[in-house]
């Protein structure tokens, strides 16, 4: 089990040439701006708004809570709405993908997404309430913007599973759950798909599955996936 202590900090290290250590990993993500105010010691993380006017409204941000008291991680108490296509999504190690429904990325977007990917940050897929619409959009646009390297199934001995809890099986509110696929680039895990989902509307307000379904454990995965994503 590892507990986390980091921080976003200003730069990157002044030997661009040589090989990150883990903490370093963070500062890939060139100049990280603290959009909401915070110091650059509390770590931000996006919602992102896409495909125009597309985002989430049920994704619960109560893992960043959780994760400050199991670790050592400052977070910010709320993600913040980014643009997918505007330069802000840089000054992020974590983004949320999330919604409902059928959408396409402009090709500024898709560029911003890779580009976002490949420089170090990590992002987080949810279908909202399962849809299987959003499910297909989310498919076809990673497929498009990664055509050489597919989402793939990820096992449970995976290490995004025992950062800070170990978890060793998926609990889904309805049914066996569909395994977690993600995306491997530079031999680490850069994208985390659920097509079950991962909002825990537990702790969000007027949301529900809706009829889909949800991972029961979704805030110790969320909370994992964080402290992966700043370490790795």
């Amino acid at each position: 089990m590892l507990v986390i202590c980091t921080q976003l900090g200003p730069s990157r290290a002044a030997d661009t040439n040589a090989t990150p250590t883990a903490d370093e990993r963070v500062n890939i993500i060139p100049d990280p701006k603290q959009i909401g105010g915070e110091s650059d010691s509390v770590v931000q993380v996006a919602n992102l708004v896409y495909a125009g006017v597309k985002s989430s409204q049920c994704f619960a941000d109560h893992f960043l809570v959780e994760a400050e008291k199991r670790t050592a991680i400052s977070t910010s108490r709320r993600f913040h709405a980014v643009k997918l296509g505007s330069d802000d999504v840089f000054g992020y190690p974590l983004i949320i993908m999330t919604g409902e429904g059928t959408f396409d990325l402009p090709e500024s977007e898709r560029q911003n997404l890779r580009n976002f990917i490949d420089r170090g940050g990590f992002l987080l897929a949810s279908a909202g309430c399962s849809s299987l619409e959003w499910d297909r959009s989310f498919r076809r646009e990673m497929a498009t913007v990664f055509p050489e390297q597919p989402l793939q199934p990820l096992g449970m001995d995976h290490a995004v599973f025992h950062t800070v809890t170990d978890i060793s099986a998926l609990h889904a509110r309805h049914g066996e759950p569909h395994a977690l696929q993600g995306l491997i680039r530079d031999n680490r895990l850069a994208v985390l798909y659920s097509q079950d989902g991962l909002n825990d509307t537990e702790h969000t307000h007027g949301c529900c599955c809706c009829g889909g379904n949800e991972l029961a454990n979704a805030m110790d995965i969320n909370v994992n996936v964080l402290a992966y994503a700043l370490a790795y």
